[in-house]
């Protein structure tokens, strides 16, 4: 890890992506695996232990090596990803005042979708 003068600013942000990471994990519409991803990235420059938790843990590990080592993203993850997307676009598109309203939050997902369904999945574990 190389010495910052940010180091602080960097340890923080790795500590805030984890915190609504995790709450993603419970709360709809708030996304999981980008705060996750950022954590590790801010913790690699800012905090040490947390990055090597990170990369040991078993559910955030491999997702982190993935996307570290090759840009990946598993299929599960996309499945999954999407399936929360869909159902929040559902949500918005009954609740919305206007239809405007839904239809740009719903824009905005089907982006994302594209571009995490264009991101290459990890080789078979062995493989590398």
């Amino acid at each position: 890890m190389t010495t910052h003068r940010f180091r602080w600013a960097w340890w923080l942000l790795a500590y805030a992506s984890l915190g609504l990471g995790l709450i993603g994990i419970v709360l709809p519409g708030l996304p999981t695996v980008p705060f996750v991803l950022l954590s590790a990235f801010a913790a690699a420059r800012g905090s040490e232990r947390l990055h090597r938790w990170l990369l040991a843990h078993r559910v955030f590990g491999p997702m982190i090596r993935d996307w570290q080592a090759h840009g990946a993203v598993s299929r599960r993850a996309k499945r999954l990803a999407t399936l929360a997307m869909t159902a929040c676009g559902l949500v918005m598109y009954w609740t919305a005042p206007q239809l405007w309203m839904a239809a740009t939050g719903i824009a905005c997902m089907a982006v994302v979708a594209t571009w995490l369904w264009l991101r290459p999945e990890p080789p078979a574990r062995g493989e590398s």
